[in-house]
C-alpha cells in the first residue's frame, strides 16, 4: 500500500479521484509524468508530456488527468519507461502497447517515427504472451510467457545483451538466455559525459540475478565499473533472488532475497556501489525511496486496500468494544469496555490493580468518580492507541490523571497539546495548572507566554479569580524578568 497524494503530481488530484486509483506511476527524466488505472480499469495520464509519452495523441502537457480510451478494460499487468521518455506497457492477455520517443525504434515497430498514442506490437512477437516489460534509456526489453526475453532498440553498450553493439530495429530474442527460464527482467541506464549507457539485470526460475549492459556507477554488482557485453551472473554466493529492481534514470539496483533481505548496488544517494550491499530496508521500492534520484517508481504500485491489519491497528480497532471486552468503566453514567489484559501490559497502575488482588480485580465495573468521562475515556484511549487527541482544557485533567497514575509519556503529551492550545484567555489557568501538578517545563512556557503578553492576560477573568498567593508569586517572578520596567 502507497499513499501516492505525497508525490507532487499527485497533489493537484481531488481527493475523488485519488481514492479511484488501483495503481499508479510517477517516471520521467525528472519526475513530471505519471499514469494511474482506476478500479474500473480506465487509463489516465497528466503532467509534462516530453515525446509525446502520455500518449494523449498530441504533445500538449496536462495538469488535468487525460483518458487513454484505447486502454480502458486491458487489466494491466506491467509498465516500463525509458528516458525519451517510451512507455512499454503489458496486459493481462499478453498484449504489447508502446507509444513515445522513438529515435533509436525503441517502440520495436522498425522505424524511428514518434509514437503520439499507443499501439499493439505484434512484430515477432506473434503467439507470444507478454508477461513483463522493462525499459532502458533508448532500449526495451520484453519477457515472454514461456520464459523468453526479447530486446529491441540504442545497443551501443551491449544492453541487449545480443553479444554485439548493433542497434536492434524489432524486437530479438536474447540468445545467451536461451535455455533459461526467465522470470523477470528489468533494465537500466546511466549517464556519462554527454553518453548514454545501459544496463539490464534478469532474474531466472532458479533465483538467478544475471547483469549485462553499462557499469559506471557499479551499477551491475561485479565488483568493478567495466561494461559487459553479455550476460554474467551477479550474487551468486547469495540465497534464492525472488525480486530484482532497477531504474534507467537513478543508477540504481536493488534485490530481494527468498528470507526477505533487501540489497542495494549502483548509484546510491551520490556514492557508487560495486557490490550488492545488504539494507536492512523492508522491500526494494524502500530502497527507490530513500537513496534513488530523480523521485521516480520503479514500477507500477499498487494502491488496493487489503483487509490485513497489524497489532497496532487491531488493538486500536478494540477500544470501546463490548464485543470482546471483559472489563467496564463507569464514569458519569457511561461505559467504556476495555480489556483487562491490555491495562496491564500497558499500564503500571493497572498492573498493579490487577495482580495485588485488589477489590477492583474481581469486579466486572469499575466506578470512577476523581475524573470526568472524557478525560477518563481520552486515557484508556491512549493505551490503545498511544495518541491523545483533546481541547487544552481537558488536557489539564488529563495532565492531573497522568501524573496521579506516573504515566510520563501521557503527561509530556498532555503538556504538548496544552501549549499548542494556549491563549490569552487561558493563559493564566493553563500555568496554575501546571505549577498544580509540577510540570516545570510547561510553566515555564506558560509563565513567558503571560509575561509576553502580560497587558492582555491581567484583563482576563482567570488572572483575577486565580489564588491570592499564586498571584503574588507571579507579580514577583514577572518583576525580577523586568516585565514592569515600562
Amino acid at each position: 500500500m502507497v499513499d501516492v497524494s505525497k508525490w507532487p503530481l499527485f497533489t493537484l488530484l481531488s481527493a475523488q479521484e485519488l481514492a479511484s486509483i488501483r495503481h499508479a506511476c510517477i517516471f520521467g527524466t525528472s519526475a513530471n509524468e505519471a499514469i494511474f488505472i482506476t478500479h474500473d480499469d480506465e487509463v489516465y495520464v497528466l503532467g509534462l508530456n516530453c515525446s509525446n509519452c502520455l500518449g494523449t495523441g498530441d504533445s500538449q502537457s496536462t495538469i488535468v488527468p487525460k483518458k487513454l480510451d484505447c486502454l480502458t478494460g486491458k487489466k494491466l499487468v506491467s509498465l516500463s519507461y525509458g528516458s525519451g521518455p517510451h512507455v512499454l506497457l503489458a496486459t493481462e492477455e499478453g498484449e504489447l502497447y508502446v507509444w513515445g520517443h522513438n529515435g533509436y525504434s525503441q517502440l520495436g515497430n522498425g522505424t524511428t517515427n514518434q509514437g503520439v498514442s499507443p499501439v499493439l506490437l505484434s512484430t515477432n512477437l506473434q503467439n507470444k504472451r507478454v508477461t513483463e516489460v522493462a525499459c532502458g534509456s533508448h532500449h526495451s526489453l520484453a519477457l515472454t510467457l514461456e520464459g523468453e526475453v526479447y530486446g529491441w532498440g540504442y545497443n551501443g553498450n551491449g544492453q541487449l545483451g545480443l553479444g554485439n553493439n548493433g542497434n536492434q530495429l524489432t524486437p530479438c530474442r536474447l540468445i545467451a538466455l536461451q535455455g533459461f527460464c526467465v522470470v523477470q527482467v528489468r533494465n537500466r541506464r546511466s549517464a556519462m559525459f554527454l553518453d548514454y549507457y545501459k544496463t539490464c539485470h534478469s532474474l531466472t526460475d532458479e533465483g538467478l540475478l544475471y547483469a549485462w549492459g553499462a557499469n559506471t556507477y557499479g551499477q551491475l554488482g561485479t565488483g568493478n565499473k567495466s561494461n559487459q557485453l553479455s550476460p554474467v551472473q551477479v550474487m551468486a554466493e547469495k540465497e534464492r533472488i525472488v525480486e530484482i529492481a532497477a531504474c534507467h534514470s537513478t543508477h540504481t539496483s536493488a534485490a530481494k532475497t527468498q528470507s526477505g533481505q533487501v540489497f542495494m548496488w549502483g548509484q546510491c544517494r551520490g556514492q557508487p556501489i560495486v557490490l550488492p550491499h545488504l539494507t536492512h530496508l523492508a522491500s526494494t521500492d524502500d530502497v527507490f525511496t530513500c537513496f534513488a534520484t530523480p523521485s521516480v517508481m520503479w514500477r507500477m504500485l499498487s494502491m488496493e486496500h487489503d483487509d490485513f491489519l497489524t497489532v497496532a491497528q487491531s488493538l486500536q480497532k478494540e477500544f470501546d468494544n463490548p464485543e470482546t471486552s471483559d472489563l467496564k468503566f463507569s464514569i458519569d453514567g457511561k461505559y467504556i469496555h476495555v480489556h483487562k489484559a491490555v491495562l496491564k501490559i500497558r499500564c503500571e497502575h493497572f498492573r498493579s490493580m490487577f495482580q495485588s488482588h485488589w477489590n477492583e480485580d474481581m469486579k466486572e465495573v469499575i466506578e470512577i468518580d476523581q475524573f470526568s468521562y472524557p478525560v477518563y475515556r481520552s486515557f484508556l484511549e491512549f493505551l490503545y492507541t498511544d495518541s491523545v487527541d483533546l481541547p487544552p482544557e481537558d488536557a489539564i485533567g488529563l495532565l492531573d490523571l497522568a501524573t496521579s497514575y506516573c504515566e510520563n509519556r501521557l503527561k509530556k503529551l498532555c503538556q504538548h497539546i496544552i501549549k499548542r492550545g494556549i491563549t490569552v484567555e487561558n493563559g493564566f489557568s493553563l500555568l496554575s495548572a501546571a505549577i498544580r501538578y509540577d510540570a516545570e517545563d510547561l510553566e515555564e512556557f506558560c509563565f513567558k507566554f503571560c509575561v509576553n503578553h502580560l497587558t492582555e492576560v491581567t484583563q482576563t477573568a482567570a488572572f483575577w479569580q486565580i489564588d491570592g498567593n499564586m498571584l503574588k508569586e507571579f507579580i514577583s517572578r514577572a518583576g525580577h524578568c523586568g516585565a514592569f520596567k515600562n
